[in-house]
């Protein structure tokens, strides 16, 4: 088995005239966290769609685990995490019953307990998840992608449309489940989210890979490029403030 647990190459989907992803390639070492960055209609979705089997790819080729997704895609499904930026769930079943469901689903018996200590919502265990706050609901669906203990697991701009509170709560969530040897690739539009969280990001663009590093090194490659902001950064910012007044600690009901 190779310090790899995921290997991209050469990966290509077109539709029509549009090249949606156009020769991407990148790995993934086993218990990092990887970053997919890009604007929108850079192929990041497409891509991790792709790798997860859930849309074919024209051509190239997605290792994962040591599996070849093309071949044996069922194979894949049973190792992998998904969650979703928008998640549906069945509306009746309380927390702890989705989790004995889906739990069902891959044939496993497992602790709903301690998989919503993972994500700190054993206090919400009767709850349904329309009751939950949007950082509670973002939570359990990564609890939900852990049902089936996932060599690698995939989050979908996991903190979009939280406060400030909530998103650097999940920031730790994320950080303590990947010290537990979890391997983790994520997307995001915040910068500042990429930094804190990931070991290695790769930044797409018009469908290619244009830069693959840790964040301090891209930032040092562009300072060595001459780089120089026009005005010098505050040693504090208005989340900081916010932060500051409000409290650190979440508020959810």
């Amino acid at each position: 088995m190779t310090d790899n647990v995921l290997e991209v190459q050469d990966l290509t989907k077109r539709y029509g005239d549009l090249l949606a992803v156009n020769g991407v390639s990148f790995s993934v070492s086993r218990g990092e966290i990887f970053g997919i960055l890009g604007p929108n209609g850079a192929g990041k979705t497409t891509t991790l769609e792709m790798i997860e089997t859930l849309r074919p790819a024209d051509s190239g080729t997605v290792t994962l685990n040591g599996i070849d997704t093309r071949t044996k895609p069922q194979d894949v499904k049973r190792i992998i995490g998904v969650q979703l930026q928008s998640s549906s769930f069945f509306d009746k079943l309380s927390l702890t019953e989705l989790l004995l469901l889906f739990g069902e689903m891959y044939g496993r018996t497992i602790d709903p307990l301690a998989l919503l200590d993972e994500v700190e919502l054993r206090d919400k265990a009767k709850s349904h998840v329309a009751n939950l706050s949007g950082g509670q609901k973002q939570r359990f669906s990564i609890a939900a992608a852990l049902v089936n203990d996932p060599v690698i697991i995939f989050l979908d701009e996991p903190t979009t449309g939280l406060d400030p509170q909530s998103r650097r709560h999940l920031w730790g969530v994320i950080k303590r489940i990947q010290s537990e040897g979890k391997t983790i690739v994520l997307t995001t539009h915040y910068m500042e989210e990429a930094e804190e969280l990931c070991d290695r990001v790769a930044i797409m663009d018009n469908g290619k890979v244009i830069a693959n590093a840790s964040p301090e090194q891209l930032v040092q490659q562009l300072l060595a490029k001459g780089f120089r902001k026009e005005r010098v950064e505050r040693l504090a910012n208005l989340e900081d403030v916010f932060l500051d007044l409000t409290g650190h600690s979440l508020r959810e009901e």
